[in-house]
Order: structure tokens, then sequence, then C-alpha cells
């Protein structure tokens, strides 16, 4: 976000508009647009949210080398496109570099589940070096923070909770707390076929606050009244390919 350019932008409008305005009144009419047209691109600029349900697969597995895995992976990008999934994101975990996330859009459900069981993809992996058995979960994301932050580190939190709709009004209204910890909210969502298996996305603004409030009583008590059942698992890691 260029919110300095922007800033300046808007005020050469200003002075242009008080200008025009000193005229006659026939120049109210480019007043009057000019204010229009202010109003737009504010409105545009701040509004980054996304409540359009999207669908992703997000594969995660170890590999032994990241860069040949990387070669073997955009080799195959063909059948992905044949199965309707289109690259999306590259990460990398922050503990281990070696454990990489996978996530690609999703055009067709039933074909990304058949790419799923597709031989070609375990030859693929293989073949790229892929360690031990990968995850492989498709979600429905129902919102999602498209605002650019930068390069923050992320956890990807995967839970289940009793009730998305119990959970999802509690999780909203922690919000303002989580941010005031160094979290902000980044994509929330859950597994394709069960919505009471829960994955939240998150960037980690201030890592010493965050990692502090993952431990805290607070949230503790903000789990219990969300209905989460059991432990929720953590993945932190970092974008390092956006296609």
């Amino acid at each position: 976000m260029k919110l300095s350019g922007f800033s300046t932008a808007l005020f050469y409008l200003g002075v242009v508009t008080f200008l025009t305005s000193c005229g006659s009144g026939g120049n109210d009419k480019k007043t009057d647009s000019t204010a229009a047209t202010d109003t737009a691109a504010k409105t545009q600029a701040v509004n980054t949210i996304v409540t359009t349900p999207v669908n992703v697969e997000v594969i995660t597995h170890k590999v032994a080398d990241y860069p040949k895995w990387l070669a073997a992976y955009e080799a195959h990008d063909s059948a992905r496109v044949a199965h309707g999934l289109h690259n999306f994101i590259i990460a990398r975990g922050f503990e281990d570099s070696n454990m990489v996330m996978v996530v690609t859009k999703v055009d067709d459900t039933a074909k990304a589940k058949e790419f799923a069981k597709d031989p070609g993809l375990k030859a693929a992996m293989k073949k790229g070096g892929v360690i031990g058995v990968p995850t492989i979960t498709l979600y429905t994301e129902t919102w999602q923070d498209t605002a650019n932050i930068g390069p923050a580190l992320r956890s990807a939190t995967t839970l289940t909770v009793k009730d998305w709709d119990v959970w999802r009004n509690a999780f909203d209204s922690g919000r303002q707390e989580r941010m005031a910890n160094g979290i902000a909210d980044r994509v929330v969502g859950h597994e394709l076929d069960d919505n009471t298996k829960v994955s939240v996305v998150t960037a980690l603004t201030d890592t010493t606050k965050a990692f502090a409030y993952h431990k805290s009583d607070a949230l503790k008590k903000r789990h219990a009244a969300e209905g989460i059942i059991g432990e929720p698992h953590r993945f932190f890691f970092r974008i390092v390919k956006v296609y």
C-alpha cells in the first residue's frame, strides 16, 4: 500500500477543488464530480476484505532440497492445470525451512480430489525429493484480508470446533484483542466437507507479543468460549513465492 503517494494525490485534488470552488457557480458540478471520485478512490483503497468463498488446496510436506523440489514442482504444472488447480503461493517453515506449504486455487473440487490420488502426483513428489507422507487438504476460505502488510511471519492454525457458527462469532469478537497482541487476521476458512475442521492464517506483526499471547491464559479462556476441541496446531511460515 503506497499510502504516502495516495495522500499526496488527495492533497492536490483538495487544492484544485478549493480553487475551482472560489469561481462562478458553474464550477459546482466539477467540485461535486471531484468529491465523488475522491470518495470512490478512498473506498476502493481501504476495501481489502473478501467474503466471497474461495476453494483452495493446501499441501504440506518436507523436502530434502528446496531448489530441486521447486524445479520438479513447476515442471508438473500442466498436470495441475488439467485438474483445475492454479498456483497461488509457496511458503517455507520458520523453524524448518525444508517444510514446504503449497497453496493452489481450485476451479473444480471433484478434479482436485482426483489429483490428490493421481499416481503422477506421487511420482512427481518422489522426483522432487519429498520426504515422508504429505498432508493434502481442500479448504473453503470464507474470509480474507488482502491488504499488503509486508513479509511478516505467518501462522497457519488448524483446529477442531464444536460448531462453526458459534466459533466464528466468538473468534470475530476477539479480533481487536489479537491485533493488540501483534496478530493480524489474514484468512479464515474450513475443510471443504467438514466445517468443524477450521483453518486460520494470521500475520505476526509483533512476534514477541504474539508468541506470549499464544501461551497466555487469556487465549485459553477464549478457546474455551469458542468451543475448540483439543489443542490447535500451528505452522509458522514465510511466503517465498507468489504466482
